[in-house]
This record gives structure tokens, sequence and C-alpha cells, in this order.
């Protein structure tokens, strides 16, 4: 045999070991691009999306990095706090003090520790004693402020007024802030009374105007402005209110939607002698808005021009708060148009758009869908030197696949990206359904390979397809039904008699009297 023959049956036998070995199957997306999805999902509409082998994907593209110290260790003290108490019969404390002796408590460690451990309860209480005894740790203001937002999160108050004697020493304006903040929260307003009335016996925090100020802040801004307006009252011989504790006042009447309330005391004030400050007319503002949005939009206008008559009769200036208080008004009942016009105006009275003033300007003109505006906003907010984070990212795109514009909500999604906010689950969650919803499997495939490449869990769900992009089966063209004999000579008898009346002449109609 010849050389060159052999060297073909040599080529000809390697090229058909190649095709004989099975080339591995490809793990499963979502759903195949090319899968009959009508002929299997039809009944429901649903598309189901199958789980990737995430053990051996994930881990290979992203491997684990080494925890950090204090986070292994907040882990591993969480995982002491919420052991079962009756599994060991020592204390928590003496238990942290037998595996924990070694290690020297910061404030960070303590702040992770206890968010790591909502359900330990009372048990924390041991964790405090361990601290308390550590030689290496001395508490502070802010780490007993800690103690109390967790206790306070749990409406556990008496752990709290444990926790504040034992350490009256290092009680400071954030602890008090925490604690006056929890009460106010749980809805307890008569015991923030009385919890300023003894706090100076009983903790050590000092009762002046500052901490009048903060006590009255907090309940105001949760809708307490009447328990606030009896404490300066009943204290005010002692500390006399100034200009920000009546403007808060005022506040909180309005942020509870009492205007008559509102205007009575803003009278009282002026009959005592204070100034009405920008806050309190813009809170004024607010409200008035609001009751018109709620009763009668049309008059908002008017209203509004009321309110701004009295700042200017009285020399209030108007600040960037006072358009961002018309502007989000009039974008909630849909003037997106007068809202613009009142932007462009904020020039002749020297105020300057605000980060507040854009990212509700943005959301109105998608909602709108005015994309195009809304994305010349967002180079204006760049430009002026604010950044958009990623909870503002996620509000656009949830308002773009509410008018259905995801096409434009990927290049917001982009836009996200290159501003270096790393989009979250919930921010791919969105994504991939609305695409599946929409019947693109390979858009929403590229979303889940893009979320575990950035190391995310994203876990496959199964989403409704909307039926109007679901593809609808071609209907199959029936033959011609074959006629039978009756039918013909029914057929035709019509067809002559047609004729025959054709040829019959009409009567005239009589003119009818």
């Amino acid at each position: 045999m010849p050389p060159s023959s052999s060297l073909q049956l040599q080529l000809r036998g390697l090229l058909l070991h190649h095709l004989s070995v099975p080339t591995p199957q490809q793990p499963h997306r979502f759903l195949s691009p090319h899968s009959n999805f009508s002929s299997r999902f039809t009944p429901a509409h649903f598309l189901q999306f199958l789980s990737k082998p995430f053990s051996s994907e994930s881990t290979a593209n992203n491997p684990r990095t080494p925890e950090d110290p204090d986070e292994e260790l907040s882990r591993s003290l969480s995982k002491e706090l919420l052991e079962n108490p009756d599994a060991d019969p020592l204390p928590v404390s003496q238990r942290l003090h037998l595996n924990f002796s070694h290690i020297t408590p910061t404030p960070s460690l303590v702040r992770s520790t206890l968010n790591l451990s909502p359900q330990a309860g009372r048990t924390v209480l041991g964790f405090h004693h361990w601290l308390t005894q550590n030689l290496n740790f001395s508490h502070t203001d802010e780490t007993m402020s800690l103690f109390a937002d967790y206790f306070g999160r749990r409406k556990d108050f008496k752990a709290i007024h444990e926790i504040l004697v034992e350490n009256k020493e290092v009680l400071g304006p954030k602890t008090l802030a925490s604690c006056v903040d929890r009460l106010v929260r749980a809805g307890r307003p008569t015991q923030v009374l009385g919890f300023f009335d003894r706090m100076e016996n009983d903790y050590g925090f000092k009762r002046d105007k500052d901490s009048l100020r903060l006590v009255v802040e907090k309940l105001c801004e949760n809708g307490y402005a009447s328990y606030a307006e009896k404490l300066v009252k009943s204290t005010a011989k002692e500390i006399f209110p100034d200009d920000k504790i009546c403007d808060l006042l005022i506040k909180g009447w309005c942020v509870d939607g009492k205007l008559d309330e509102a205007k009575r005391l803003a009278g009282e004030m002026y009959r005592g002698g204070f100034e009405l400050g920008a806050m309190a007319y813009n809170s004024i503002l607010d409200c008035v808005c609001k009751l018109c949005r709620k009763k009668d939009p049309f008059r908002l206008d008017s209203e509004a021009e009321k309110v701004l008559v009295d700042m200017d009769y009285y020399g209030v200036p108007r600040d960037v708060e006072t358009f961002n208080v018309l502007i989000t008004n009039l974008c909630k009942i849909r003037r997106t148009e007068d809202a613009m016009k009142l932007f462009y105006r904020m020039g002749e009275w020297g105020c300057y758009p605000n980060e507040t003033t854009y990212l509700v300007l943005i959301s109105s003109l998608y909602q709108a869908a005015r994309v195009g505006e809304g994305d010349e906003m967002i180079d204006r907010m760049k430009s002026a030197g604010y950044a958009i984070d990623k909870k503002a990212y996620y509000g656009f795109l949830k308002i773009l696949c509410g008018i259905e514009r995801v096409e434009h909500a990927m290049s917001v999604f982009k836009k996200m990206k290159a501003d270096g906010c790393k989009p979250g689950i919930k921010t791919y969650d969105l994504l991939m359904g609305k695409w599946a919803a929409h019947n693109r499997v390979d858009k929403a495939n590229a979303l889940f390979d893009e979320a575990l490449k950035n190391g995310l869990t994203v876990t496959p769900k199964e989403y409704r397809v909307e039926p109007r992009y679901l593809k609808k089966p071609k209907a199959v063209k029936k033959g011609k039904k074959r006629e039978t004999l009756p039918e013909k000579m029914a057929r035709k008898r019509r067809r002559l008699k047609q004729i025959r009346l054709s040829f019959v002449k009409k009567p005239k109609r009589t003119m009818m009297r």
C-alpha cells in the first residue's frame, strides 16, 4: 500500500474516533430557547425555571473568600447566645468567659453580634454582663445605645431599665435618643413623658433644652403632637421653648393631618413673640397639599398660593424644601408638566434643586413614559454632583417594568452598573420576572448567568407568562365539505327563484297621505 493511502486511513480512523466520543451534556438553564413552550405549559401558562448545578459551577467561578475575623467571631458569639439555655447549666456570661476570654471586644463586634442574634431575647443580658466583667472592654455611650436599640425592638423596656441603671456613668445623647425613639415607635407616648420627667434622677440624663428638643422631635415625627405640646407647656417654667421647638410642634400637627390645630398654634406663637420659620411653613404647605389631594385636587394651586403669600408677607424666604413639597405633591397627582415648570423657575428665588428634587422628577417622568426626559434628568443630576444609590436605581427599574418599558429598564440597569452600584438579588429577580412574563427566555437566562457570575445566590422560580406574549397556534384550515344531493338541489332551487324574480316588474309605491 502506498504511503499516501495509509496516511488517509489513519486520518479517517482518527476522525471516526473523534465523532464517536459523546459530548458532555450542557447543564440546564431556565429553559432552552428552542424548546416547545406552548406544548408543555399551555394549560397554566407557566414558565418553569430549572435549577443549575450550583455546587459545581458557582463554586468553580466564585471561590469563597475567607471571612473577616470579626465577622467569624461575631457568628461564634451569636451561636453561643442562640443556644438552648437548658442544654448547658452554666449562665451565658460564664460560658462566654470560658470560651472567649482571649478576645478583645470592640463596638463593631458588639453591633454585629446583636444584629446576628435577633431571637436571643434576654440571653443578651448575659452577653452584656460578660462585656461589663471583661477587663479589656469598657462600655461607652455608643455600645449602650446598641443594647437599648436591641431591647427596644423587642419592646422589652424592663431590660433597658436594668442596663441603664447599671451604667449611669457612661450614658449620653446616643443612648437617650435610642430610648426615646424606641418608646415612641412602640406607640407609648405616655411612657415617653414619664421617662423625661424621671430620667435625670433614675439614669443621670440631663434635662435641658437639647433633650427636650429631642423628645419633641421624636414625638412629632410619629404623629404625637398633642403629647409633645403637653410636655412643652408643662416644662415651660423650667425649660423655656425656642423657635425650633415651636416649629417642631407645628410640624407634628401637620404630620397628624390636623391643619386647624397647626394654625391655632401658629397664632399662639405670633402672640407670644415667636416667629415661624421655613420648616413650619413648609409643613403647613405640605399638609394643605395633602388635604387638597385627598378632597379636591383642583383647589391645590389656590390653597398653596395662600400659604406662599403668607410666607412673603411675614418675610420667610422660600427654600429648596418649599419647592420639593410643591413638586412632590404635583407629581403625586400626575401633573408632571407643572412640576417641571416649577423646577425651571427655582432659580428665580435663589434656590437650587437637591437630591430629593431630582429623584422625585425622574420617577415622575418615567411614570409618565417620558423616558428620554428621565434620562436627561439623570444626567443633569450627576452633573450637579449628586450620586444615585442602588435603592434609587431599583425604584426607577420598578417603575419602568411597571409601565412595560423593559428594554429601557435594561439601559438604566447598565447605567446602574456603570455608576458602581452592584445590583442585588431583588434587582435581578425583578428583571428576570419581567423578561419571563414577556416570554423572552434568552434574556432571563443571560441575567441568571450574570447573577451567578457576580456571586449572588439566585434561586430559580416559576414566573407567569402574560397571555398576549404567548405564540398562538395556527388554526388548521379544514377541507371543503362535500355537498350532498339534497343540499345541491335546494341551492339550485334558491338560485332559480332569484332568477325568476329578477324578471318580475316591481310595483310602484303610491304616495301616502
